[in-house]
């Protein structure tokens, strides 16, 4: 410990308690032990001791991010990447998460989205400029949450046409 670190719990202490909150990552726990005030040499036993006890595991902890994410979140792989990368995951690791996404899977959970969104709104999409605005409402509720481009332009484009519209006109 140095010696202008505060007293207070240990780094071992310390690292339980975030993992105690949420999973995280090998980067998060590291980051927040060095924010503390903790040496380095004391961080790499601490993140040693974890691994060796099975408490830090950042594939386990990507694969549990995405199935959690994309199933109650409704976030697709584009931001699940991000998000991961965010925390300090490998892009190998982030990739080998991913994989356990079905793409209709993907496409499912944005049709969910897309749906839900388009009955709360108010707009009517018989009419040509309301419809217009539907489809940049659905399409930006889709990017945000992470949906590649072919998908969204597929489910905005059923939502749609399920609304009784033509999916070819914006």
């Amino acid at each position: 410990m140095t010696a202008d670190r505060p007293s207070g719990p240990s780094a071992w202490d310390a690292a339980l308690r975030l993992l105690g909150v949420r999973a995280r990552s090998r980067s998060e726990i590291r980051e927040r032990l060095q924010r503390r005030g903790f040496e380095a040499a004391e961080i790499d036993s601490v993140l040693t001791r974890l691994t060796e006890a099975g408490l830090l595991d950042d594939a386990e902890f990507a694969h549990e991010w995405v199935q959690s994410r994309h199933r109650h979140s409704g976030r697709g792989r584009l931001a699940l990447r991000r998000e991961l990368r965010g925390k300090g995951v490998d892009e190998e690791t982030v990739t080998q998460a991913l994989a356990a996404i079905e793409p209709d899977d993907e496409r499912e959970n944005a049709l969910v989205l897309a749906r839900r969104k388009l009955a709360r709104s108010r707009l009517d999409p018989a009419d040509y400029e309301q419809r217009a605005k539907a489809y940049r409402q659905l399409a930006g509720l889709l990017g945000r949450r992470g949906y590649p481009p072919e998908v969204i332009t597929s489910v905005v484009g059923q939502t749609l046409a399920e609304a009784g519209e033509h999916p070819d006109r914006p």
